[in-house]
């Protein structure tokens, strides 16, 4: 069984794929950025991409949304430390079919994977009873786009207007035009607003 790891980091991908070449028969890919994921995918076909969202040269989340435009029966599972409801729906509706918080045990990332394999969804156990306790209806996050998230994301992260912009190859005025339409979604005035909401709800959460 074809893996592809994307994650930008190497401790992390070198981990996964120790924990993945546990699976029988499996041949495990790694790529560390937005465009080499998207070369390997074309280039391997793989059956299961484990895909983070943090991600250089752009968004796990726009990388899923392009891999499906290109493969609508590629199977993706999110592996990340952003393990919000908002977010895992937002993949979800993407078209992943997993979620996994890199908190969650090596076990249900194996399973994840496993999952995705044969077609099934899976979401991490404290993920999952996180959304049935906190149901996205109403959250103002959840009508953002993949891309107004991941600008809030990097907002939370200390990331300038002009870092945002070259991290997508936009322009300035895009994240800036962006930053306006999210104080209106989300009701704020400032974007030291926006800094809070991100830190509030998109920050990575400790286990336990």
């Amino acid at each position: 069984m074809k893996l592809l790891i994307i994650d930008d980091h190497d401790i992390v991908r070198q981990g996964v794929r120790r924990l993945l070449s546990l699976l029988p028969d499996s041949d495990v890919t790694e790529a560390g950025s937005v465009e080499a994921g998207f070369e390997a995918y074309v280039r391997e076909k793989p059956a299961v991409v484990i895909l983070d969202i943090n991600l250089n040269g752009g968004s796990g989340l726009e990388l899923l949304t392009r891999l499906k435009s290109r493969d609508q029966n590629a199977r993706i599972v999110m592996f990340s430390m952003h393990a919000d409801p908002a977010y895992a729906n937002r993949a979800l509706r993407s078209g992943a079919l997993g979620f996994v918080g890199k908190s969650a045990s090596a076990d249900e990332l194996i399973e994840a994977v496993k999952a995705a394999a044969s077609g099934r969804r899976y979401i991490d156990k404290r993920l999952a009873s996180d959304m049935v306790l906190n149901p996205v209806e109403g959250d103002p996050l959840h009508s953002l786009t993949n891309r107004e998230t991941e600008i809030l994301r990097l907002l939370g992260e200390g990331k300038s207007l002009n870092e945002i912009a070259t991290t997508f190859g936009i322009a300035y005025k895009t994240v800036a035009n962006t930053c306006t339409r999210l104080k209106e979604k989300l009701g704020v005035e400032r974007t030291a607003d926006l800094i809070r909401i991100s830190l509030d709800r998109m920050s990575p959460r400790a286990p336990g």
